[in-house]
């Protein structure tokens, strides 16, 4: 648990970024998120399923199970999860049952985005929980590090090819 205050909506997606830059590093898709209550950060996580072999290992699920660990609860009312990236739709379900009170992404994702770009998952009336959406947060920036990894990627794949 970071105890780092921070209050702004873009000091805490800076710290999603860092988180992203970290998976990045490690040849993982750069999507990084942090989970703040009261402006403290509670919990971080980056994408991860490659080198933990585990599908769930994206950064939101990462920072969430940090934030129930750290304040010793699943249900993290009151909270507010900063993503790089939007949402997919188990993290969005992830975060309906977590009770999160706020997301707060930066760029969409337009291939699997679940909470405006492909879907609107956290609209549906079915649901039992409502969060907040902002999006758009270093928007530049965020989509700047996927834009990057992917050429990167795709200019390794052209020399080995």
């Amino acid at each position: 648990m970071r105890q780092r205050d921070c209050t702004t909506d873009e000091s805490l997606m800076r710290e999603a970024v860092v988180e992203a830059r970290r998976a990045g590093a490690c040849a993982e898709v750069p999507v990084g998120a942090v989970v703040a209550l009261d402006g403290v950060i509670v919990g971080q996580g980056r994408n991860r399923p490659i080198h933990s072999l585990d599908p769930t290992a994206h950064a939101e699920i990462e920072a969430l199970r940090a934030a129930a660990r750290a304040v010793g609860n699943y249900r993290l009312t009151g909270a507010t999860i900063y993503v790089t990236v939007e949402p997919c739709l188990m993290c969005a379900g992830a975060i309906v049952h977590a009770r999160i009170d706020r997301l707060v992404y930066g760029t969409r994702e337009l291939k699997s985005g679940a909470v405006q770009s492909v879907m609107q998952v956290l609209d549906s009336p079915l649901l039992n929980h409502r969060v907040e959406v902002v999006g758009g947060v270093l928007e530049g920036e965020c989509r700047e590090l996927l834009r990057e990894f992917f050429a990167k990627r795709r200019s390794r794949a052209e020399v080995i090819g």
